[in-house]
């Protein structure tokens, strides 16, 4: 039976590193001279009014002051140690039921099931800070029930290539790792959610299918059909593990632009905005002693994919690599972001797009990590918020409510009507996909961003908007440039098919949550973004010496 006790005590190496730090910055500082708090307030019991309140204290307490962490190690023991101080497990925390929906008809789990209930993992790749895990093991608890994890590993996926599989892959095993770590069962089945899973369920006996939330079409086509074939007496229920505000808590509806959602996300942070208790040792079942390790060699022979595309180097998948990505950006990065974010040149963005998209890590988690930091960089920790949460969760809410967020069907009326206008304007030059995909337009800057994206597999959010939009003034179409925006993004950019990338290319190419602006050719009332422009922000013969990108005559 699993104890809070037991807990502290394989806890205990982590609080001797902390004492450790905790020591030192006691010398330098001197004593403490806060008064001890009296008997009658340490026994007297707290009202949940009152145990909210001081949660919401303590956590507004921890961001005001810099983390005293002075390495990658001491940064992975502080997280560790926010978990613990936070709940010693997910049973002994207020957990938000907001952020769960039941799918199912059927809510009531069958307490007698051999297999308890299952974790089925899909956007959000990670052990900790994962709501969707820690519900399940709460589920699990409640009931004294086993808990297992499983993903379902399709050998094609839309545009990905070997370079996203790699990095997804190297990510989950990882999660198997920690899984085993904890006692949890991690099962890797070959093929379809909708056949696979079910046939799980039904073999291993299970009670409940706990999974994670992605409003993008073809994933949430995978959890109704998961949903029809499961047994009746087996509920399906899903948890927002990705946004920090659930998605059908911070609207009901699609909103018109980042001012009309801002409030609506800002104004729920205060509940949402906390701190995760630890996932830990699951107590009930046999564990891991009867399950077979991953043949991860059999999984990446099953893959379909196109193999062209080869992994990146500079990004490590999974949650370590992900933690350290976070650890560098706040520690060295963090301080330049609000006023070089646009610059190219300069090395001030976090970086972690493409562990965010695979789950890797949770943007909850890097957005209380920044915050840390607000005291010494307001400007860049608030800059910072703006876009991992606000930014990110408006456009999962473009996506979840408007089936066409890839499609000009999509776009506002204004929009399609003014690209339609123009639809006849001279394109000169006109590029085919093959001219676009090999760096050989007239634009220096255009084909070094391009090289980028091949290269490194990400490109800079401020160069990624110059370049959709010049793809829609050297395409014969704006149908055509949308689909050639996305195409390349999905098939080269780490983060490709994702909310965000679907977005970005919407509001380069058709203005969704822009306004209109001055009217001109080609564009019409869509914004418009030149070389000039790019020049006047920031060295453009810097970036094209650093990426090669030549001026290729048509």
């Amino acid at each position: 039976m699993f104890t809070k006790a037991s807990y502290w005590r394989e806890s205990f190496k982590i609080f001797l590193q902390l004492q450790a730090m905790k020591r030192t910055k006691a010398q330098k500082a001197g004593p403490s001279k806060k008064a001890p708090k009296s008997e009658e307030s340490r026994s007297k019991p707290k009202s949940d009014a009152e145990s909210n309140d001081e949660e919401a204290s303590t956590s507004k307490t921890s961001l005001v002051s810099k983390p005293d962490y002075q390495n990658f190690e001491q940064f992975l023991t502080h997280l560790e140690h926010q978990r613990i101080c936070t709940a010693a497990n997910i049973q002994e925390f207020p957990f938000k039921k907001k952020r769960v929906r039941v799918l199912s008809k059927s809510d009531d789990v069958k307490e007698s099931s051999l297999g308890g209930v299952v974790y089925w993992m899909s956007r959000d790749g990670r052990v900790q800070d994962n709501w969707a895990l820690l519900f399940a093991q709460r589920l699990a608890f409640k009931l004294e029930l086993p808990l297992s994890v499983v993903f379902c590993l399709v050998p094609k996926f839309l545009n990905a290539t070997i370079r996203h599989y790699k990095f997804m892959m190297g990510g989950l095993q990882e999660v198997e790792q920690q899984c085993r770590a904890l006692d949890i069962p991690f099962h890797l089945l070959m093929g379809p959610a909708v056949e696979k899973l079910p046939e799980f369920v039904k073999s291993k006996d299970i009670g409940a299918v706990v999974c994670d939330f992605a409003p993008l079409r073809l994933p949430r086509q995978w959890v109704e059909d998961v949903g029809k074939a499961l047994p009746k007496s087996v509920p399906l229920v899903q948890v927002d593990a990705h946004n920090v505000v659930p998605l059908w808590v911070a609207s009901d509806k699609q909103e018109y632009a980042a001012r009309t959602i801002r409030n609506k996300i800002n104004s729920k942070l205060g509940e949402f905005l906390s701190e995760f208790p630890p996932v830990v040792r699951h107590p009930y079942g046999t564990g891991c002693k009867n399950v077979n390790v991953v043949d991860w060699s059999a999984a990446y022979a099953s893959l379909q994919c196109d193999m062209e595309v080869g992994e990146v180097q500079w990004a490590t998948p999974g949650y370590k690599g992900a933690c350290q990505q976070l650890y560098e950006f706040c520690s060295r990065r963090l301080r330049h972001f609000n006023d070089k974010r646009n610059d190219p040149t300069a090395d001030a963005l976090s970086g972690l797009s493409p562990w965010l998209h695979f789950g890797h890590i949770s943007a909850q988690r890097c957005a209380l990590e920044v915050q840390r930091f607000r005291g010494q960089h307001k400007a860049s920790a608030d800059a910072f918020c703006e876009e991992a949460i606000v930014r990110r969760e408006l456009a999962d809410n473009f996506c979840f409510y408007n089936e066409h967020y890839d499609s000009l069907k999509g776009l506002s009326t204004w929009a399609y009507q003014t690209l339609d206008a123009h639809r006849k304007d001279k394109r000169d030059p006109c590029y085919s996909l093959e001219e676009l995909e090999k760096s050989l337009t007239y634009d220096d800057l255009w084909n070094s961003a391009q090289l980028q994206l091949v290269r490194e597999g990400k490109m800079h959010g401020f160069l990624r908007m110059y370049w959709a939009k010049k793809i829609l003034e050297w395409t014969a179409t704006p149908e055509r440039a949308l689909e050639y925006a996305i195409l390349l993004n999905d098939k080269y950019s780490l983060d490709g098919r994702d909310p965000n990338g679907y977005v970005g290319c919407m509001w380069s190419i058709g203005g969704v949550h822009d306004m209109g602006w001055k009217e001109r050719a080609i564009f019409g009332k869509v914004r418009y973004m030149n070389y000039q422009g790019c020049r006047r922000k920031f060295d453009v013969n810097a970036f094209v010496m650093r990426y090669g990108g030549k001026v290729h005559k048509k």
